[in-house]
């Protein structure tokens, strides 16, 4: 297994996410705290805050954290677009517009903002529903070294079929392995 190739601003529609090793991007409540210490390759946020031409979240994430100049950790600026079905009651933010339309229609919004670069969908609902519709160019996953057991899943569609994925940097079909020890639980 070979790691992911740099980042490019190529006008993608990128769902991106650190995740646990049981797929959760948020704990109960949107919490992350959760969130480990973790290492990753160097120059792996600069790239993003370089390619990353505009967000797209949801409500309740941007609800959990209503500060769009926390993206990556304040160094990066830009375009956030929150889509809700509510937006008559959302605080306004600089930086930020609420949308009320449907996913496809929002992606528009945000690539046109995004001038060239990605579109970087930071909702697990908004991501799914893009790739139900063959609207999502490609995931970008960073899995953490714990397990949650609850909170905001990835990909949460009860009763839904397999959707395959192509494996990016590897063989396509690639089969991951991961090895992990356990450190014994936190709080416990």
């Amino acid at each position: 297994m070979h790691d992911t190739s740099p980042q490019t601003a190529a006008g993608k529609v990128l769902w991106h996410f650190s995740m646990s090793l049981d797929g959760y991007v948020a704990g109960p409540g949107h919490r992350m705290d959760w969130m480990p210490e973790a290492t990753n390759r160097p120059g792996l946020i600069e790239e993003y805050v370089q390619t990353t031409g505009a967000v797209l979240g949801g409500r309740d994430g941007w609800d959990a954290f209503p500060d769009a100049g926390a993206v990556y950790g304040g160094d990066w600026s830009g375009p956030v677009f929150v889509l809700t079905h509510h937006p008559e009651d959302a605080e306004p933010a600089d930086g930020v517009t609420f949308l009320s339309c449907d996913v496809a229609e929002a992606v528009q919004i945000a690539r046109q903002a995004a001038g060239g670069k990605n579109v970087e969908v930071l909702s697990p609902t908004i991501g799914r529903q893009l790739l139900e519709r063959g609207l999502l160019d490609e995931m970008d996953l960073h899995v953490l070294p714990v397990l949650l057991g609850d909170g905001v899943r990835l990909y949460d569609d009860p009763g839904g079929t397999p959707v395959p994925l192509e494996f990016c940097n590897g063989d396509p079909v690639e089969e991951v392995n991961l090895r992990y020890r356990p450190l014994g639980r936190v709080g416990g």
